[in-house]
């Protein structure tokens, strides 16, 4: 399904960070996070890069949507919550964990088919009540279980073996690994396991970005619209209840976006602008704000960003501070909508 040669694989190299939030406190920057960004234009064109954009990266979970992707290409019939939920990064509600057993169902398995590692809920709060209820971790609270209950799904419905579906040599796999390629246009450096215990490919931040806008992009009838639908309409089933992800998708129209670990997200707007980030610590807190300077930057409107652009900074219980994007970004969420 490849319409163009891909580039070769991003370097692996210690990737050429610079830095893009401040943490103040009482007017001192007394933190720094470094990482690198990319704003693609409609037409696919680099609008502004920094950072090492093309060093080779793990996308962690911000690749899910590429492999929800993959899955319905190979005949996974899901569509709208459930479908979401299968490029999940789920906090562990009720409505996760009975999602997940509706997909179980449907494939004929069971939690113990599940090759993700138990887990405890995400979200605090669930894991919370989950720990006061005596409830040790399992496979389905973990947050990629709707990933894995979907993977076992598109096996049973391709006739595929299901006791080995995490292997990278297995015909699922393998769809996924020729999305991967597909949809960033380059070659994949390298394919090691995520924290759930399935195929992790590295790919660069520009590769990423361009995945999501050609997903945001496609048009109705493709695995792509599908995927980019249940995002844009459940994306709660695709994170939780006021996780950042999910709000900043009812924020913005038609936007679809996916956090992953260690500071990973991308994001893009349905005319194909598009942007991605890594936090070169993995620190969560910064990850949001660097977002949202990003996405001014590609022509979001900036009032509808305002919320998401710090996090704030206290002391003895009072506000002293923030996280923010370094000037040079955090300017751009000030500045009027570009058409």
């Amino acid at each position: 399904m490849r319409s163009a040669p891909l580039a070769d694989a991003p370097g692996i190299r210690e990737p050429l960070h610079a830095p893009v939030a401040h943490l103040t406190r009482g007017g001192v920057i007394e933190g720094m996070h470094h990482g690198s960004l990319v704003v693609l234009g409609p037409g696919g064109e680099v609008r502004f890069a920094l950072g090492d954009i093309e060093a080779a990266c793990y996308p962690r979970s911000a690749l899910k949507p590429v492999q929800a992707v993959a899955m319905v290409r190979a005949g996974l019939p899901l569509d709208g919550a459930l479908l979401s939920l299968a490029m999940a990064s789920h906090s562990g509600e009720e409505r996760h964990l009975a999602g997940v057993r509706q997909i179980l169902t449907l494939a004929g398995a069971t939690e113990e088919d599940l090759g993700n590692v138990p887990d405890l809920p995400y979200d605090p709060a669930v894991r919370a009540t989950w720990t006061r209820q005596g409830r040790p971790p399992s496979r389905l609270a973990q947050n990629c279980s709707g990933k894995h209950a979907a993977m076992l799904y598109t096996c049973t419905l391709a006739g595929w073996p299901r006791d080995t579906y995490l292997d990278p040599a297995h015909p699922l796999q393998r769809a996924i690994g020729e999305a991967v390629e597909e949809l960033t246009g380059q070659r994949t450096a390298h394919v090691t396991v995520d924290g759930c215990g399935a195929p992790l490919f590295s790919i660069s931040l520009h590769g990423l970005a361009r995945a999501a806008a050609r997903i945001a992009t496609a048009a109705p009838g493709t695995a792509e619209h599908r995927v980019a639908e249940a995002l844009r309409g459940h994306p709660e089933m695709a994170s939780g209840a006021g996780r950042d992800v999910a709000e900043l998708m009812r924020a913005v129209p038609g936007l679809i976006t996916k956090d992953g670990f260690e500071g990973v997200q991308a994001a893009a707007l349905p005319d194909g602008r598009a942007v991605a980030v890594k936090i070169a610590d993995g620190a969560d807190r910064a990850r949001i704000p660097v977002t949202a300077a990003a996405l001014a930057m590609a022509g979001a409107d900036p009032r509808l960003l305002a919320r998401f652009t710090e996090q704030p900074v206290t002391g003895g219980g009072l506000p002293l501070g923030a996280v923010r994007p370094v000037p040079a970004l955090a300017a751009a969420t000030a500045a009027p909508a570009r058409a």
